[in-house]
Formats: C-alpha cells, sequence, structure tokens
C-alpha cells in the first residue's frame, strides 16, 4: 500500500527524554494471532515472514490469519460487547484507568517496543524512541480523561416530553493499520474506540506486525476483559478484505492507501453498510513566500518531506516557492539534504534509514527515473544506496511542473521536490488541483497572506511556519480522497459513538 501515515512532530515527545541505547539482544516474543486474551496458532497454519528493510533478512515468522481467524476475533469482540458483559458494565472511569493502565505499560516497556520498531520498520531509533512512543503514549492519556465525559444532552422538545440523547459505542470495529507508523496508528485506532466502549479486531500491516503483536501481551497485564482487544496479523486481500466485507462488524477504520481505502468502502456498501472512516494518501503543497524566514522555510520543508525516509502520508511533497527566492531556496535545499547520512537505524548520527520493502524501493526508484525523464533537474541522490537492505539515497529535484508523474503521484519517499510560482492567484490554484487533501503548509510573515491561504487551501489541516506539529487534542483527517473521518481530539471520539435520542411522554412539561 502506498499511502500510510502520520509524522509526529516533537510535541508528540515529552520534554527532556534522554535517549538510551537500543537494544543489541532483542527477542521477539510474541508471533501468534491474539484473540480474547489467548495466543492462537492461525486456523490455516500458514504463517508469513517477516523482514528488517535495513538488511532484508528475515526477523521471524508470524501466523497469517485469514477469514476464519477473523471470525474467530469477531465472535470474541461481539461476546465481549454484549449488553451485560463486563466490558459494557463497567463503569466509563474505569474504562480511562484501563487506558491510563496501558499507557504506563508502554512507559515502562519503551525501549524494547522503540528497539522493535526499528527493526522492524526500518525507523531511527531516536525517531521511534521520541517521536512514536510519545506519540502513543499521550493519545492514550488523553482518550483516558476522556472516557468519563462522553455524554448527551437533555432537549426542550415540543409537547409533554422529556427528550434527552446517550452517545452509545458503535460495536465491533475492525481496525486495519498501515506500516509505516504501527505503534502510533495502534494506538491512535483502539485508544478512541476504547475509551467510548467499543470492541475491536485490528489487523497490523504484514510488513510490519510484532509491535501490535506485543501489544495484546500489555493488553492483558493492563486488565482489559477478553474479547475487548483482538489482533489478527494478515495480508491485505485475504484478512483486510475479511474485515472490511464482515457481516458482524459495525465499522471500520482504515489508513492506507487511496486505492485500498475505496475498495473498503465498497466492501462496507457491499456488506452491511458498516461505519468507514478512512485516512488515505496526500500530495501536501507547501508553500514558500518571499517574505518567508528563507532558514525556517528550508529546515521545515527540509524535514516535512525526508522524515521517516519520506514515507508519511503528510510528506510536503509539492513545494511551491516564491519567484524571487526560488533559485536561494533551491540551492540551500540541496545543501541541506546533502548533509544527511544514511545507514542503519539503530546507528546514532545516522537521519536516514530504508524504505519498508522491495515494492516501495521499486516504485520509488521508477518515479525518480520519470522526473529524469520528464525533465526535471537532479541535484542530488536519484538512485540506490548499499548493497543491503532498501535504502535510497536522498534525492532533490527542481523546475519540476504540475504536468510531470512526481508532482501528481504520492512518491512516499525521500524525493524532494522544488516548483515556482509568481501570484497567490496562481499557487491556490495549482495548490489545490490534486485529488488529494490531507495536509498543507504556508510560510509568510505576513498575516493577511496566512489567514487567506488556511481559508483557501482544499486540506484537513493547515499549518502556517510549521509543519508536521501534531498533538493528540487536535483532529487529523483528509479532505477529497485523503479520506473521510477524523482522528484524534474530540472530532475523533465522535467517529467512535452512535447517538440515541430517548423521548418520554410526561404528564406536564414546565419551562
Amino acid at each position: 500500500m502506498a499511502s500510510e501515515k502520520k509524522q509526529p512532530d516533537s510535541s508528540s515527545a515529552p520534554a527532556q527524554v534522554p535517549l538510551p541505547a537500543p537494544l543489541s539482544d532483542l527477542k521477539i516474543q510474541y508471533t501468534k494471532i491474539f484473540i480474547n486474551n489467548e495466543w492462537h496458532d492461525s486456523v490455516s497454519g500458514k504463517k508469513f515472514p517477516v523482514l528488517n528493510p535495513a538488511t532484508g533478512e528475515k526477523i521471524c515468522e508470524v501466523e497469517e490469519g485469514d477469514k476464519e481467524d477473523v471470525d474467530k476475533a469477531v465472535k470474541a469482540a461481539r461476546k465481549a460487547f454484549e449488553l451485560g458483559s463486563r466490558w459494557r458494565t463497567m463503569d466509563a472511569s474505569e474504562r480511562g484507568k484501563l487506558l491510563n493502565k496501558l499507557a504506563d505499560l508502554i512507559e515502562r516497556d519503551r525501549l524494547l517496543l522503540a528497539s522493535m520498531e526499528s527493526i522492524n520498520a526500518g525507523k531511527l531509533f531516536s525517531n521511534a524512541y521520541l517521536m512514536d512512543l510519545g506519540g502513543c503514549i499521550n493519545p492514550l492519556r488523553y482518550c483516558a480523561g476522556w472516557a468519563d465525559k462522553i455524554h448527551g444532552r437533555t432537549i426542550p422538545m415540543d409537547g409533554n416530553y422529556f427528550t434527552y440523547t446517550r452517545h452509545e459505542p458503535v460495536g465491533v470495529c475492525g481496525q486495519i493499520i498501515p506500516w509505516n507508523f504501527p505503534l502510533v496508528m495502534f494506538i491512535w485506532k483502539i485508544a478512541p474506540a476504547l475509551c467510548c466502549g467499543n470492541t475491536v479486531v485490528v489487523k497490523p500491516a504484514e510488513q510490519t506486525p510484532l509491535t501490535a503483536i506485543h501489544m495484546g501481551s500489555l493488553i492483558i497485564e493492563a486488565g482489559f476483559p477478553p474479547g475487548v482487544v483482538n489482533i489478527v496479523p494478515g495480508y491485505g486481500p485475504t484478512a483486510g478484505a475479511a474485515i472490511s466485507n464482515h457481516m458482524d462488524i459495525d465499522k471500520v477504520a482504515f489508513t492506507g492507501s487511496t486505492e485500498v481505502g475505496k475498495k473498503i468502502k465498497e466492501a462496507a456498501g457491499r456488506s452491511n453498510l458498516k461505519r468507514v472512516t478512512l485516512e488515505l494518501g496526500g500530495k501536501s503543497p507547501n508553500i514558500i513566500f518571499a517574505d518567508a524566514d528563507m532558514n525556517c522555510a528550508v529546515e521545515y520543508a527540509h524535514i516535512g518531506l525526508f522524515y521517516h525516509q519520506g514515507q508519511c502520508c503528510i510528506a510536503g511533497s509539492r513545494i511551491f516557492v516564491e519567484e524571487p527566492i526560488y533559485d536561494e531556496f533551491v540551492r540551500r535545499s540541496v545543501e541541506r539534504a546533502k548533509k544527511i547520512v544514511v545507514g542503519n537505524p539503530l546507528t546514532a548520527g545516522v537521519h536516514q534509514g530504508p524504505q519498508i520493502d522491495k515494492e516501495q524501493y521499486d516504485k520509488i526508484l521508477a518515479m525518480i527515473e520519470s522526473g529524469k525523464k520528464e525533465g526535471a533537474k537532479l541535484h542530488c541522490g536519484g538512485g540506490p544506496w548499499g548493497d543491503k537492505g532498501f535504502f535510497i539515497q536522498p534525492t532533490v529535484f527542481s523546475d519540476v511542473t504540475d504536468d510531470m508523474l512526481i508532482a501528481k503521484e504520492e512518491i512516499f519517499g525521500p524525493v524532494q521536490m522544488i516548483m515556482k510560482f509568481k501570484t497567490i492567484d496562481e499557487v491556490i490554484k495549482r495548490a489545490n488541483n490534486t485529488p488529494y487533501g490531507l495536509a498543507a503548509a504556508v510560510f509568510t510573515k505576513d498575516i493577511d497572506k496566512a489567514l487567506t491561504f488556511t481559508s483557501a487551501l482544499q486540506a484537513g489541516t493547515v499549518w502556517v511556519n510549521c509543519y508536521s506539529a501534531m498533538s493528540a487534542q487536535c483532529p487529523f483527517g483528509g479532505f477529497k480522497m485523503s479520506g473521510n473521518g477524523r482522528e484524534l481530539g474530540e472530532y475523533g471520539l465522535h467517529e467512535y459513538t452512535e447517538v440515541k435520542t430517548v423521548t418520554i411522554k410526561i404528564p406536564q412539561k414546565n419551562s
């Protein structure tokens, strides 16, 4: 899948967290399917290999879930959701305590989880430890605080009636998570769902299932009742399709490519019209005006593109620079890219690790070749790096035009494209000329320009003089083909409740 998820800002990480060395002798303890707080072999007996993208070598094998395993998980989730169950009768404040306990356990195991994430997903260890684990702990605590504050309203209905609303959990939620932020997306999916009282069946990406499966052990230790969280590793066309088509799943949430998102929505329509939230691809515009702070703009544009090897759906992959500063911006951006140190993501001082797998690696190299052939000017990079693993050189193109493939398609790799513009009206039109609408940014010291662009840009998130600034309190999601619904913040909680209206006939109403 081409488009997977998100790029935490430093605001996701607790302040002053010391950075230890990654674990050098990490042992993978959990490789089985997690259903009903128990570990299961796959019904088929099949397993699939999990690779280290920095070496291309096999880390371990994991049980391969399929339709029969999904059915088992859904039955467990449905039983846990039954009226009168321990989960359904639990006080909302107790659900909050369980989420806080889970956050405590993640903090305790932060080093283990960050090392595992780095080895399995090719993440820089420093980013995994500081950003990703912070991006798990904070949303859990945020949702824990909301658990006993989700409530309805009383309504002054006409006539002699007493009317109120209840915000009830949707039910069994199927949650399909991506490979680029495996643990962060696991938490972003389960935290609001559990906060609102739902039960879940989670399918981690086949490339990166290890941290998600490990979370099953922490779910047990935290004290969640059996069946509330179920984890079924497997492939998208089998396990993922089984979730999307399942008649006893009430909602599906997916982060990934727009192509797969369409299939999930179609499956929901063909089956039981289950509710769907989607966080999909992006081709986000980053607009740099001549009056911007050049140092700030160059650095944010660099981080906004190259973070996690460019494997972020919010990557600022269409950089529009105003004509008077274009050449200087390109020069500084190339200098910045040339300073990137590529290598083993577990090694201190490395800035860029590998792409996730051979499929993505080949796709990115093909996109780079298309940029060369279509006439973009290549300043640095442009090819593979090293003799093992899936590494690509940091690449910068200038003189990119809107009709080039690299300016239209989501590359999901370390490929920066810099385009030129002359007028405000022109760049607004060009920035919005895309089927995507996930994120956007503008760099300017002129507040009028900034406010104009925050209104004009068709995107779920618009940053001004920054990029990738995200927090558990802030809703996240896309316009257009970048998805439906929101994650995080109070808006994210709304995706996991149904609103019920209750009306009671009374003898007399007193206003």
